[in-house]
């Protein structure tokens, strides 16, 4: 089954390249900053709630840590490096970018809710806490924030 998109009248291959580039540059930008930013920054270090791995002593939760945050900053400068890439070579659409930078800040935490928090349970938003709440609005304002990049990636299409 081919997820190619058939090309409109006037559209080249290398637009829809571009465009795919433009979605994977923005996708990987917003992975990176729910990771590095939202997830490491706020929760790990200036809120320490938690840890990426939980399950073990706390010197093993920092170095893994600090594998996890060289890992956010390495897929935000990829999604850059993609950036830099699309805007020399044509123009660049930035609404589809934003919509994309919206749908991979959604996913990363959507995906660190429901398989990191739940299905694996290496580390919860809170501990000593009733996590209902706080599950609810973690997994929720994923989905809104995921939502609302791919209708923006939706109305920003070409």
């Amino acid at each position: 089954m081919s997820t190619r998109q058939p090309l409109t009248p006037g559209q080249s291959t290398s637009g829809l390249h571009s465009a795919r580039r433009t979605v994977a540059s923005g996708f990987l930008f917003g992975c990176g900053i729910a990771a590095s930013i939202i997830d490491l920054f706020v929760f790990h270090l200036a809120l320490q709630w938690h840890h990426f791995y939980d399950l073990s002593t706390t010197e093993v939760a920092l170095t893994i840590d600090g594998f996890f945050h060289a890992f956010g900053w390495f897929i935000t400068v990829w999604g850059l490096f993609l950036l830099a890439l699309v805007r020399r070579q044509e123009g660049m659409a930035w609404g589809r970018w934003a919509g994309a930078v919206l749908t991979g800040v959604g996913f990363f935490q959507l995906f660190d809710g429901i398989i990191n928090h739940k299905v694996l349970g290496i580390h919860q938003i809170r501990y000593d806490v009733d996590l209902l709440a706080y599950d609810l609005i973690w997994i929720g304002s994923a989905v809104v924030v995921l939502l609302v990049g791919l209708l923006v990636l939706w109305r920003a299409r070409a």
